[in-house]
């Protein structure tokens, strides 16, 4: 794979992670750059792995893990936009300020569920002469770039939304698992 396809398909695999960041800077209080750098490092770590093990899957178990991951990552997607959205609407007497910052394992989870289509581009990949090393690192950059550039963005998003920013990012990423189901059985 020559350098051009290299950077389109890591700049095409970080478009979830970037989607995903909008909505979780949006959701926290004036977000800091070292806030946005932390959820990028998370999401671009975790963009790094997946392809990784992909390829090892897909030197494994190829079969397995294409008929599933867009089922995994659609009912996490799910989960974590349905417990945004909740917590969007649920009302409190005194309207408490946004957080400042999201839980390590919240990211976490939000990574991998943004991620799963890059370790079933992994698996393909365990078949092509590329260098998984290279590819994958250069996925977890752009990830990395997007994630804290899409934080940023929430920032200023966040304010004009108010509580609603929290819905907005919960219908994202159900939005996200809904594409990722749509393109797996449109494609």
């Amino acid at each position: 794979m020559n350098l051009s396809a290299t950077v389109l398909l890591a700049l095409g695999m970080s478009m979830d992670a970037f989607a995903a960041s909008i909505g979780k800077g949006a959701t926290l209080h004036k977000p800091k750059f070292s806030e946005a750098l932390r959820t990028g490092l998370i999401f671009g770590a975790v963009e790094t792995l997946t392809p990784l093990i992909g390829w090892a899957l897909g030197m494994l178990a190829t079969q397995f893990v294409l008929e599933w991951n867009h089922w995994i990552a659609f009912f996490l997607l799910l989960f974590l936009g349905c417990r945004m959205v909740f917590e969007g609407f649920r009302g409190n007497e005194e309207e408490e300020a946004p957080p400042h910052r999201h839980g390590f394992w919240l990211l976490v989870t939000t990574a991998i569920a943004t991620s799963l289509d890059a370790m079933a581009v992994g698996v393909g990949l365990a078949f092509l002469q590329v260098n998984i090393i290279a590819t994958a690192l250069a996925i977890g950059c752009a990830t990395l770039v997007m994630s804290t550039t899409g934080m940023m963005i929430g920032r200023f998003i966040g304010p004009l939304l108010g509580k609603r920013a929290e819905i907005l990012g919960g219908i994202v990423l159900i939005g996200i698992g809904i594409q990722i189901l749509w393109s797996h059985y449109a494609g």
